[in-house]
């Protein structure tokens, strides 16, 4: 969820993130392990992000559907601090943003995790603006200008490939790292002139900004950004049955999404302390699948046939890497290898 133009390495990027992971943890290691040895405890990470995600958290679906458990959420701000923290081995399943997980793969040794789910597809949920201010009105005007973004992020990608489709380099704009909340309040005092961020601070931006471009735009453009859900490869290992039924709750709250929007946004608006107007407006935002189109050939695929998402992957690390924000694009068989998909679709019935 961008960089400057030789931007940090992958592992400065993860080491920034360091304290804001260790940060979220606090607290949780002591419950990390129990006489099971660990075998009953998920650690799951989430973000403050309108998605099936915070139906499942808040209904406690998956509470429901492993009683025997003790689950913890743990929420994180960024891609970047995801990823530190299944290095740290302080996560069992987690979202993870598109972009974030290509960058995982990258290098000699990899983070050891899968994607075993999709939570989403971007749309108008992410997106570029400018402070109305600066009058800027296309992506082009953006040369010479501040510009923040979480790097590391999908957003951080879809400013790269709005960048590139202008005609503009990395080097024409100075590209500034802040999570969300730091946008904000650099954005109020009028430190930066444009930013790529997603909700709820997207929207917050939308009342004194000027919406340039959307991850929306940018997808069907050819550039696809995703929130994905991936696992430890210790879980994998260790307990795979409970896998399954978090994606059984998953699917569930992508089903309640489409057949109980009222409750739905009552759910999200639980979750984000926000009324339910503004819950409801923001999840009309994003792109739901259903569980059937998650598994189809599409998007995930199922156990033996990777779908699209494997060349959606390739493709951002490609990018990445013609941008310098990587070292080098994972080879093919470490995409593929990269993938959960034991049991789909038969274990969502």
């Amino acid at each position: 969820m961008p960089h400057l133009p030789q931007g940090p390495s992958r592992r400065l990027l993860l080491a920034s993130a360091l304290a804001v992971a260790s940060t979220a943890v606090t607290g949780c290691s002591s419950d990390s392990e129990d006489s099971s040895g660990g075998a009953r405890r998920l650690r799951i990470g989430y973000f403050a992000f309108p998605s099936g995600d915070l139906i499942v958290k808040n209904r406690k679906l998956l509470e429901k559907a492993l009683p025997g458990y003790k689950i913890t959420w743990i929420k994180f701000d960024s891609g970047a601090s995801v990823n530190q923290a299944f290095l740290g081995k302080s996560l069992d399943i987690a979202a993870l943003g598109s972009s974030p997980f290509a960058r995982g793969l990258s290098g000699p040794s990899p983070i050891p995790y899968k994607v075993a789910w999709i939570l989403d597809v971007a749309g108008e949920n992410e997106a570029l603006l400018a402070r109305k201010e600066t009058g800027i009105s296309d992506v082009a005007g953006l040369k010479g200008k501040t510009v923040a973004t979480p790097f590391a992020s999908t957003s951080h990608y879809s400013l790269l490939a709005a960048l590139e489709t202008a005609g503009l380099k990395t080097t024409d704009v100075k590209l500034i790292d802040l999570q969300p909340q730091a946008i904000l309040a650099a954005w109020q005092r009028g430190d930066i002139d444009a930013a790529y961020v997603w909700l709820p601070t997207l929207d917050e931006l939308r009342k004194t900004g000027t919406q340039l471009t959307s991850s929306k735009a940018i997808g069907s453009a050819g550039k696809p950004t995703l929130d994905l859900a991936v696992v430890s490869d210790d879980l994998i290992l260790r307990d795979p049955k409970a896998i399954d039924a978090w994606r059984k709750a998953e699917a569930e709250a992508l089903r309640l999404l489409k057949s109980d929007p009222d409750g739905s946004v009552k759910a999200v608006s639980a979750e984000l302390g926000i009324g339910t107007a503004d819950a409801e407006t923001q999840l009309a935002q994003g792109v739901f699948l259903t569980p059937e189109q998650v598994t189809s050939a599409g998007w995930l695929g199922t156990d033996g046939s990777p779908g699209k998402l494997l060349s959606y992957v390739t493709d951002t690390a490609k990018f990445l890497a013609g941008q310098k924000q990587i070292a080098a694009t994972p080879s093919a068989d470490a995409v593929r290898k990269a993938f959960y998909l034991k049991g789909l679709p038969d274990v969502l019935k």
